[in-house]
């Protein structure tokens, strides 16, 4: 696991919807959560460009998670990164950092990432205001 999760890894919400013509390698990861293969946030940034959609950058976030076993304890920090995630209406993140360490004999591990938002238009909306939209498109047609 913790091999898997490494810089630049990108990880996107399940079920986002992007063009037709941009396919992404994919694996699950964690509920709702898809790892991307073979891209790094870099890559994929530029794939998004290529088709006229927006890959922002947005605010570091951090997880720190006490625990023996490194594998579990990544996953426990990157669903807490996730978490917030989700509340904050973002739908892909960049894990940026995963450092095990120990102090005073007690291993922990802290994850560091980048929260990202794939979309189309250029100007960052929330998630609800694009879902207005996409409700008065549809009423539209």
């Amino acid at each position: 696991m913790v091999d898997k999760l490494k810089d630049k890894t990108i990880l996107i919400e399940e079920g986002l919807l992007l063009p037709d013509f941009l396919r992404l390698e994919t694996e699950p990861y964690s509920n709702g959560w898809r790892l991307v293969k073979d891209l790094d946030g870099y890559g994929l940034d530029r794939k998004i460009r290529e088709v006229g959609w927006t890959f922002f950058y947005l605010a570091q976030t951090k997880a720190t998670v006490f625990g023996f076993d490194t594998d579990k304890a990544v996953r426990r920090a990157v669903n807490r990164i996730l978490a917030r995630l989700k509340w904050e209406q973002f739908n892909s993140l960049e894990i940026t950092q995963v450092a095990a360490k120990r102090f005073l004999g007690l291993p922990y591990v802290t994850v560091s990432a980048h929260q990202r938002h794939i979309q189309e238009s250029i100007f960052l909306f929330h998630a609800k205001r694009f879902a207005e939209k996409d409700r008065a498109r549809l009423a539209a047609v």
